[in-house]
């Protein structure tokens, strides 16, 4: 499985070289008070894809992280009852049965 993993990302590297080489021209991007800034069209769009990714992948590690912390809690919560369940209870004294002097044992 770690091989088609290297593998994909080696086809998706020389996808984007590829797209790099073929694509090497600059963009004018207009600007607020008519400035004007040339760009190359590769280095636009990696940085329009960080700008939508980076912010996604944060969202959704802070929601990853948040939930193993809940699980982590409830999974501790859960051994403590276990351990409550599982010890047995401390054995009663036995009672001590105080006998009682039957009618005809009492003098008269």
């Amino acid at each position: 499985m770690q091989f088609l993993k290297i593998l994909f990302w080696f086809l998706l590297a020389f996808v984007a070289a590829l797209f790099t080489y073929s694509n090497w021209t600059a963009v004018q991007i207009n600007l607020w008070s008519g400035l004007v800034a040339e760009v190359n069209l590769p280095l636009l769009l990696l940085v329009t894809f960080l700008i939508g990714f980076v912010p996604t992948y944060l969202y959704l590690g802070t929601i990853r992280w948040r939930l193993r912390q809940r699980l982590a809690s409830c999974e501790r919560l859960l051994a403590e009852q276990r351990a409550i369940v599982a010890t047995p209870p401390a054995p009663l004294a036995e009672p001590v049965s105080v006998a009682e002097p039957s009618i005809e044992s009492r003098p008269a």
